[in-house]
């Protein structure tokens, strides 16, 4: 189990081992996660969702209804 300290500032520094395993460097982003029952979830954000853009294509000649798409209503 690896543990840090917050400064009076709110800061703290993310333990060498813990940065090895999430790859994290200067600059990463962390997103923060407060789970109802006080369990914090931290991880490094990697990617922006607009980094996934086109990587995804469309089986030739299907295409779907948008009502389809909405089968939940």
């Amino acid at each position: 189990m690896s543990e840090s300290t917050l400064t009076a500032k709110g800061q703290t520094t993310m333990p060498q081992p813990i940065r090895d395993a999430l790859h994290a460097q200067p600059g990463s982003k962390l997103v923060w996660n407060l789970m109802p029952n006080g369990t914090v979830i931290v991880r490094a954000k990697s990617q922006s969702i607009l980094d996934m853009a086109g990587k995804l294509k469309a089986p030739r000649g299907k295409s779907v209804h948008v009502a389809d798409m909405n089968a939940w209503r």
